[in-house]
C-alpha cells in the first residue's frame, strides 16, 4: 500500500466511515415454468411501474425492477430486498406459476418484435418511458434489453465531484477484478445469440458457453453498440463528462435519422434522432450519479448541484444467491470503492480507455483462463498477480472500516477474495458452468430453472408479517393512485412535451426548471 493511500484511510474519520451508504436496484425476468419468458402485463397487484418505490419494470414489461431505499447497512439493504422479493412473489404465486428469474442472461426468448416494451400509463412522463424504450428496441433489438443485472449505488459523505470522478476512473482500471470474482454469466440459451456472430462454443443441446467466461452480459454480446463504441467519454472532470454527453444527447446519428421519430401511421419510434436519446442509455460500468428533481434531465442536475453517489452497473445475478447478491459481496464492493476513492488516480487518455474497453471483454469471456494478461499502463500484467496486487492494497481499508464498525467481515470478505484469485473453480462463473454441466445435462435453461425454482420456494416459506403484506399493499394501492393523479394533472401535448424535454436547452447550468409536467 502506498504512504499516499496509507495518509488518506488515516485521515478518514469513524464518522465518515459510518456515514457510508449503499442501495440496491435488482433485475429480474419473470418467467414461466418452462422457461420461457412470461408475456403477461406487469401485474397491477404489484401497483404502478410509473410511481412505485421499490417495484417497477426495466425495458420490458416482463422484467421486474426490485429496488431498496439508502441504507447504513449492509444487511438492513438484504433483509428491505428480500422483503420486497417476498410480497412480489406472493403476488407471483396467487396469479399464477411465474418466477423470477435468477440468471443475468435470460431465459427461452420469443421472435424479437413480440418481447413486451414497459407501459407507463397515459400521462406525458408514462409515454415518455415508453418510446425511450421503443427507441432502445429499434436501436439495439429486444434481445439485449432482456439481460438483467444489479446495480449498486454507493456514497460516502464529504465526498467532492472531483474525487467522485478520480474514483470512477480507478474503477474502471480495476473493474476486471469485480467480473472475475463475481461474473455468473458464463453460458446463455443458444435462443439470445440466434442469428448474430459470436465467439460461444456449444454446451449440450440448446446451451452456448465460454469455457473461462465470466460474465457474458459485460461482453460483447451484452449492452454494446457500434454507435456508442463511438463514445469515447472521459471521466477526468464533471465538465468534460458534461460536454461528451452533451455531444452526444445532440449530435444527429445517420442510422437513427433513418429510423425517425415517428412511423408513417403516425406512432413513435423514439424520443429523437441523436446519438443518445436520454442519459440512461450511455452504458457504461459506473456512472456519477444526483437525485434529479421532477421533469429534470439528469446530466442538469449533476452540472447544477454536482456527484451525490455512483451507481456500479456490472454485477451479475448470483443465481445461488436467493436475491442475486450476499451480504460478504456487498462488504467487498463497500471496501473496493473506498480503494478507488483513496488511491492516486491520474487523468485517463484515449489509449487507456480502449485498453479499458479490451481488458473488460477478455475479462468477460476468458477471466478465468490461467495466465490471461491484461493491458496495465503500457504494459502487460497477468490479471491474477494485478489482482492480488489489488486485494492486498484492500486490506488495511477493510480492517479500518472493520475497526469503525466492529466485527472482521470486511476483512473475511478481502480475504474470500484472494483466496478466489488463487482458486478459479470457486468463483460463480466456474460454479454455475460446473453445476450446468454435472446436475443439469449441459442445459442452461435446465440449471436456471432448478435455481429459480429453488429460490421461489425458499422465498415463499420465509416468515412474512400481516403488518408487511398491508404495508405493501399500501404502497401499491397509492402507487395507483399517484399515477391516476400524474395523468389527470397533464395538459401539455405529448409531441410539445417530448420537444421540450430532448431540447439541448434542459441539459445546460441554466437557473431554475422549465415549467413541465412531471
Amino acid at each position: 500500500m502506498s504512504n499516499r493511500l496509507q495518509e488518506r484511510l488515516g485521515a478518514l474519520s469513524a464518522a465518515r466511515l459510518h456515514g457510508m451508504r449503499r442501495g440496491i436496484e435488482k433485475e429480474s425476468l419473470r418467467a414461466l415454468p418452462d422457461g420461457k419468458l412470461a408475456l403477461t402485463p406487469h401485474p397491477q397487484a404489484l401497483g404502478s411501474a410509473l410511481t412505485h418505490p421499490h417495484i417497477t419494470t426495466d425495458f420490458s414489461e416482463s422484467q421486474l425492477e426490485l429496488i431498496t431505499g439508502v441504507h447504513a447497512g449492509v444487511e438492513s439493504a438484504l433483509e428491505e430486498l428480500t422483503r420486497v422479493h417476498q410480497f412480489t412473489y406472493r403476488v407471483l404465486d396467487q396469479l399464477g406459476d411465474e418466477r423470477l428469474w435468477v440468471s443475468s442472461m435470460p431465459c427461452g426468448l420469443p421472435t424479437d418484435e413480440t418481447i413486451p416494451i414497459g407501459r407507463y400509463g397515459s400521462s406525458n412522463v408514462g409515454r415518455a418511458k415508453s418510446v425511450y424504450r421503443m427507441g432502445l428496441s429499434h436501436r439495439y433489438g429486444r434481445r439485449m434489453q432482456t439481460i438483467s443485472g444489479i446495480h449498486y449505488n454507493w456514497s460516502l459523505p464529504d465526498v467532492s465531484s472531483e474525487q467522485y470522478f478520480a474514483l470512477i476512473r480507478n474503477f474502471r482500471r480495476h473493474a476486471f477484478l469485480l467480473l472475475y470474482l463475481f461474473g455468473a454469466s458464463p453460458a446463455l440459451c443458444s435462443s439470445f445469440v440466434a442469428g448474430r456472430p459470436h465467439e460461444l462454443q456449444p454446451l449440450g443441446d440448446g446451451s452456448m458457453f465460454m469455457p473461462h467466461g465470466t460474465s457474458l452480459r459485460m461482453g460483447p454480446l451484452g449492452y454494446q453498440s457500434d454507435a456508442q463504441a463511438s463514445l469515447a467519454v472521459s471521466y477526468n472532470s464533471l465538465e468534460g463528462y458534461g460536454a461528451s454527453l452533451q455531444d452526444a444527447l445532440t449530435r444527429p446519428w445517420p442510422g437513427y435519422e433513418t429510423i425517425g421519430i415517428r412511423n408513417l401511421g403516425g406512432d413513435y419510434n423514439q424520443l429523437g434522432t441523436s446519438l443518445l436519446q436520454i442519459e440512461n442509455e450511455f452504458y457504461g460500468t459506473i456512472r456519477p450519479k444526483r437525485v434529479i428533481n421532477p421533469g429534470e434531465r439528469p446530466l442538469h442536475a449533476l452540472r447544477e448541484r454536482g456527484v451525490e453517489y455512483v451507481e456500479v452497473r456490472l454485477m451479475d445475478l448470483d443465481p445461488f444467491e436467493t436475491v442475486g447478491i450476499n451480504a460478504q459481496t456487498m462488504r467487498f464492493i463497500d471496501v473496493f470503492l473506498l480503494h478507488c476513492l483513496l488511491s492516486d488516480s491520474p487523468d485517463d487518455t484515449p489509449e487507456e480507455i480502449a485498453d479499458l474497453a479490451r481488458n473488460q471483454h477478455l475479462t468477460a469471456a476468458r477471466g478465468r483462463e490461467p495466465g490471461l494478461r491484461l493491458s496495465r499502463g503500457g504494459s502487460e500484467a497477468t490479471l491474477t498477480d494485478w489482482g492480488l496486487e489489488l486485494v492486498d492494497e484492500c486490506l488495511p481499508i477493510a480492517a479500518a472500516i472493520d475497526a469503525a464498525q466492529g466485527g472482521t467481515q470486511h476483512t473475511d470478505a478481502v480475504k474470500a477474495a484472494r483466496a478466489a484469485l488463487q482458486d478459479p473453480d470457486s468463483v460463480p462463473s466456474a460454479r454455475v458452468l460446473a453445476a450446468i454441466e454435472q446436475q443439469h445435462g449441459n442445459s442452461f435453461v435446465g440449471f436456471v430453472r432448478a435455481q429459480s425454482e429453488q429460490t421461489r420456494a425458499a422465498l415463499l416459506a420465509l416468515p412474512f408479517s400481516a403488518e408487511q403484506q398491508a404495508e405493501f399493499e399500501r404502497m401499491t394501492a397509492e402507487s395507483i393512485q399517484e399515477q391516476k393523479r400524474i395523468e389527470a394533472a397533464d395538459t401539455m401535448p405529448f409531441e410539445i412535451y417530448r420537444e421540450q424535454y430532448v431540447s439541448p436547452a434542459r441539459l445546460g447550468m441554466a437557473r431554475g426548471r422549465m415549467a413541465v409536467a412531471a
